[in-house]
């Protein structure tokens, strides 16, 4: 799953969560034992506040959500350095190492020839 689709999915359950919440107290609200008048005005209060906190909670979810994807890229960008930086290692040991085996061999072969010229 995509951090996108993490993310608007845990938008999604935040909101239905908050929805059942503004429906379970509306209903306790018509049901409640005072007049209607008191109780449209309760309703249409809880309804602003509910308003407010719903669009609190949908700035701070793509707050989130940026700064999750700025982390995601910052990271991505820092393994590609690192696997360059890897890279140009590797590359300069295999030098090294071909060098040296090329030395030993010249070596090996001065030394072949010093010691076939002193037996015979």
């Amino acid at each position: 799953m995509s951090e996108r689709e993490e993310s608007s999915s845990a938008m999604v359950g935040a909101l239905m969560l908050l929805v059942g919440g503004l429906i379970g107290a509306g209903v306790a609200l018509l049901y409640a034992p005072q007049s209607g008048d008191k109780t449209r005005k309760d309703v249409a209060r809880m309804a602003k506040k509910a308003r407010r906190k719903t669009q609190n909670a949908m700035d701070a979810v793509e707050d989130f959500t940026e700064q999750v994807t700025d982390m995601a890229e910052a990271v991505g960008e820092r393994a590609s350095e690192i696997l360059e930086t890897g890279k140009d290692m590797a590359y300069s040991a295999k030098k090294g190492l071909l060098k040296a085996i090329q030395d030993g061999e010249h070596r090996l072969e001065r030394e072949r020839s010093r010691l076939s010229k002193m037996i015979g």
